[in-house]
């Protein structure tokens, strides 16, 4: 509640007055209280999400328990039954749409599991060799397909070590690689009905609007998996095309990681501007490093202590910030060059390059400087690698952090600098730690592929495979829901030993399932209420006289707007059943109004808000304007194809 306070300040106040008086005009010409109180809910909603006052999951769950609490104080609120009965509040936890998503983010964790990625990653490089106009066709075609039958993100994070590697040896700049694949991971999720999470939902969502319809209305069919890959694939193909042609204008040229065979303090340098350099030094009688920990020696002279050797002989000591130095050791520490000389000249300790006991510090068969990036649905997002103990909890001493196209390095309060989405880490980690950051997913998305590891489980991909094959067969060729179809193969992959159970409760976002079943309701409440007929009236009044693919326009639009400002998931919830409403009332299909809104909601390219696009901003150095330049005119593309492809199909 008191994160929720703070971030209550002046805009947000403004804004939240402005959506109070919208609330009481409304209130004033609705035509029934059951309305009266759905839209000001609605426009809650709308407030929490787009001004980010809590966490959109926050946002929906709340908004889930104020609907049940209609069946406490529908007396008072001048109602005559709850707005949603309790009995019903919970029944998305339980739906089709959210159990699909569950099996989808399994079988996408089996397949990344098995090692597949990093053979696509070398026949990538086999077939398209080191020209980018070949690279980004080849990427982003394998991401679309992908993204095709899992969630988006989890494409792109699979994909991201792949371009790094790739970026690695053939010296493309990854910001000329990253943008494309993250858009076509994006546009991937249009190619089939288990794409994305609208997609997902929209088959209930249209099953619930059936159950409100006039009864001189025919009730509408729901989609199967390949309706709309027509639309997808048209929609991809312009995403390639576009960057093919015009991604020498529009990508920028953000230095990345250049040959492979680069040392990675060269790299480290040339990346971040950092002239970072390692050294040794020496605990010796009387100096002032003797008796203090190392985090009290890292903050007084802003270097890294990276190791901690007891004599010549001893084995290394990985520390972490609370170790204390005693007399006689080593320490192996890495440090930009001014603070060595702020060291040497201020105090009587002596820095030396010429390794003897850590001379291997950097060497790949033990450890070195890895890349790694914060997803959206890392839990430490907020909080400072003091506050994680990221060293000792992870492995991982933090150099700097590059975000936003700047990078904050050591002396300048990386430590104490809060954490988001899309940040990427810059540290030495030693390979093994690296090899478990990898297993979590949830928290990092490890760029630095190019390191000794174990390799996950390759003698399991046939399992992965043939169960994935399976769940498309079923989802296909079957009755079975679709969840049930996902679930085989999900369950499939745990069987087999593809993943173990905790591996596949890892690999689900809870916050994607807990934000989409908590909104369900919402959407229920707008149909039966009248709440979505009243606004689809009204817009019609509004618009006038106008042609049916006018209002179609109109309505992909105002998805495309919604979804920048919240999730797709909220925006499909509050928009199908608004576009349902208004097709009834042109005398159009409804259905297609109702596909149009789930489809336009994957129109997400203009600011770095949809998951995706937090996620390669700090990898590919990206800034606000770089997506405004590259994703502006990808977003008028959009709406020109889907439109188009929607009335030819449909």
């Amino acid at each position: 509640m008191a994160s929720a306070i703070e971030k209550l300040n002046m805009k947000n106040v403004i804004a939240a007055i402005v959506f109070i008086l919208l609330g009481l005009y409304l209130s004033s010409i609705v035509p029934s209280i059951e309305v009266a109180w759905v839209s000001a809910i609605l426009l809650l909603t709308i407030f929490l999400f787009a001004f980010e006052i809590v966490e959109v999951d926050v946002a929906a769950v709340t908004v889930m328990v104020v609907l049940g609490l209609t069946g406490l104080f529908a007396s008072y609120m001048g109602l005559s039954a709850p707005l949603v009965e309790p009995k019903n509040l919970f029944n998305g936890f339980a739906g089709n749409a959210v159990m699909s998503i569950v099996a989808v983010m399994i079988i996408g964790a089996g397949l990344d599991k098995t090692g597949l990625m990093t053979k696509v990653a070398g026949f990538i490089l086999k077939v398209g060799g080191s020209t980018e106009s070949r690279i980004i066709p080849i990427v982003s075609g394998t991401v679309g397909f992908i993204s095709s039958f899992m969630q988006n993100v989890g494409a792109a994070a699979l994909f991201l070590p792949v371009v790094s590697r790739i970026s690695a040896r053939t010296g493309l700049p990854m910001s000329r690689l990253l943008m494309p694949m993250g858009f076509t991971a994006i546009l991937g999720g249009t190619v089939t009905m288990v794409g994305s999470s609208p997609l997902i939902l929209l088959n209930d969502l249209i099953l619930t609007s059936n159950s409100a319809l006039p009864k001189d209305v025919t009730p509408m069919e729901t989609f199967n998996i390949f309706d709309v890959t027509p639309i997808g694939l048209a929609l991809i193909a312009t995403g390639i095309l576009y960057f093919v042609i015009a991604g020498r204008f529009v990508l920028p040229k953000n230095k990345s990681e250049g040959a492979e065979g680069t040392s990675t303090v060269d790299y480290i340098k040339e990346t971040y501007g950092a002239n970072y350099g390692v050294y040794e030094i020496k605990a010796e009688t009387g100096n002032s490093l003797i008796n203090k920990n190392v985090l009290e020696i890292e903050r007084e002279h802003k270097v890294r202590v990276v190791a901690v050797c007891t004599g010549q002989r001893g084995e290394p000591v990985w520390p972490h910030r609370d170790t204390v130095i005693e007399e006689g050791q080593v320490l192996g520490i890495i440090a930009a060059d001014r603070a060595i000389e702020n060291l040497t000249e201020s105090t009587d300790i002596k820095a030396s390059k010429d390794l003897t006991i850590f001379s291997d510090l950097l060497v790949a068969n033990k450890g070195g400087i890895a890349e790694v990036v914060i997803p959206p649905s890392s839990s430490l997002i907020g909080k400072t690698s003091v506050e994680v103990w990221m060293r000792k909890t992870y492995g991982l001493a933090i150099l700097a952090i590059h975000r936003g196209g700047e990078t904050i390095r050591e002396g300048d309060g990386v430590r104490d600098l809060p954490l988001q989405a899309g940040d990427t880490l810059v540290g030495h980690i030693m390979w093994d730690a690296l090899a478990h950051l990898e297993k979590d997913h949830k928290n990092f998305v490890v760029v630095t592929t190019e390191y000794p590891h174990e390799e996950t489980r390759p003698h399991k991909l046939g399992f992965a495979i043939f169960f994935f094959a399976v769940a498309l067969s079923l989802v296909l060729f079957s009755d079975l829901r679709l969840s049930i179809s996902l679930l085989v193969g999900a369950m499939g992959m745990v069987l087999s030993g593809v993943l173990s159970m905790d591996e596949a409760y890892e690999a689900v976002s809870w916050k994607t399932v807990f934000l989409l079943a908590s909104l369900i309701p919402l959407g229920f409440a707008v149909e039966s209420s009248g709440t979505a007929a009243w606004i689809a009236d009204a817009t019609l009044r509004l618009m006038g006289d106008v042609p049916t693919w006018v209002l179609q326009a109109v309505i992909a639009v105002l998805a495309t707007f919604f979804t920048l400002v919240m999730s797709n998931v909220g925006a499909t919830v509050l928009l199908v059943p608004l576009a349902v409403n208004i097709a009834i009332g042109a005398g159009a299909d409804p259905a297609v109004f109702a596909l149009t809104v789930a489809i336009a909601t994957s129109n997400s390219f203009l600011i770095p808000t949809h998951q995706v696009n937090a996620l390669i901003m700090g990898p590919g150095g990206y800034r606000v304007p770089d997506f405004l330049k590259a994703g502006g005119i990808m977003t008028v593309l959009f709406l020109v194809v889907s439109l188009t492809m929607l009335n030819i199909v449909f």
